[in-house]
């Protein structure tokens, strides 16, 4: 049997520590890092979706000496699916094992997470323009209704307050009935390390990261956004994140009410990725430090 290439996997909610992480594991292991974070795919949503302070040299974006993949490269104009981050994940994969390296995935995005260690097989679902135009004119709580009657387990995980998001699980549930169920066995032979810090710590680590994205620029990146013409609807689409800011900006929310508002519901947002999470077994959760090296080092050696 061929053997199947190893992966190191790091899970677990916003604000818990999985970039800085990912990071150690790549210097310690040779590796390189593939960003599975939903939003940080696109250009210019950098302060809002907290992507790692990176630079582009020579087409490969590099945080602290390490080479990241699938991340800042996708126009926020376009739509970004999680079968075209299969494709991208599953290609870093191939790139980084031949040059001798270890692939480290790492990010919040559990769906996408899943279809590419699981080798979930997603076909194409085309707009439904016709059911869109339909679905436009509900309120979000209206959609979330609609979609956990059609798909109970995706609307316990889904953002519910963006209607981009509720729109197009609802378009795949007609189409397809829901997301596909986890598979045991992949493409890849993947340790998956969850880290989830105690409710006072990651409470703590969220109201600083919503501090730092105030303080660093969300703002600003906003008006950029604008600056380039990208819409006001699809701006709120980006997450809540960008629709408090914009809250902000037309003056209808306070800067205290603003970090309050992305502390609320980054915590929120952290539940519904603990929630898809949970389900699979395969997931090593808070492994102490000092245990974490000698499982990869194990890993690693073992032939599948």
């Amino acid at each position: 049997m061929r053997q199947r290439q190893k992966l190191i996997v790091i899970v677990g909610p916003t604000a818990s520590g999985k970039s800085e992480l990912a990071v150690l594991l790549a210097k310690k292991y040779n590796g390189e890092i593939i960003s599975a974070d939903s939003r940080q795919v696109y250009r210019g949503l950098d302060i809002g979706t907290a992507k790692v302070a990176g630079t582009w040299r020579n087409g490969i974006f590099t945080y602290k000496k390490i080479a990241h993949h699938c991340i800042g490269f996708v126009s926020p104009r376009k739509t970004y699916s999680v079968a075209q981050f299969q494709e991208c994940a599953a290609r870093a994969v191939r790139n980084i094992a031949q040059r001798g390296k270890i692939p480290v995935v790492a990010g919040g995005a559990g769906l996408w997470i899943d279809a590419l260690i699981y080798d979930w097989h997603l076909p194409h679902v085309a707009p439904n323009l016709k059911l869109r135009r339909r679905l436009e004119k509900k309120s979000a709580a209206q959609l979330v209704t609609m979609l956990k009657k059609l798909n109970p387990r995706r609307a316990q995980t889904i953002e519910q307050k963006n209607p981009r998001r509720l729109i197009r699980a609802i378009e795949i549930a007609h189409a397809l009935g829901s997301v596909p169920k986890l598979k045991k066995r992949g493409r890849y032979d993947a340790l998956i390390i969850g880290l989830s810090p105690a409710p006072v710590v990651l409470e703590k680590q969220i109201r600083t990261r919503a501090q730092k994205m105030i303080q660093g620029g969300l703002i600003s990146e906003i008006k950029k956004l604008r600056a380039l013409k990208i819409s006001t609807k699809r701006i709120r689409e980006f997450g809540f994140e960008y629709r408090a800011g914009l809250e902000y900006l037309d003056g209808t929310l306070s800067q205290a009410d603003l970090l309050k508002r992305i502390a609320v519901e980054t915590r929120q947002y952290a539940k519904r990725q603990m929630t898809w999470f949970k389900r699979n077994p395969d997931i090593i959760w808070n492994p102490p430090a000092r245990n974490i090296q000698k499982r990869i080092t194990a890993f690693l050696r073992w032939n599948t």
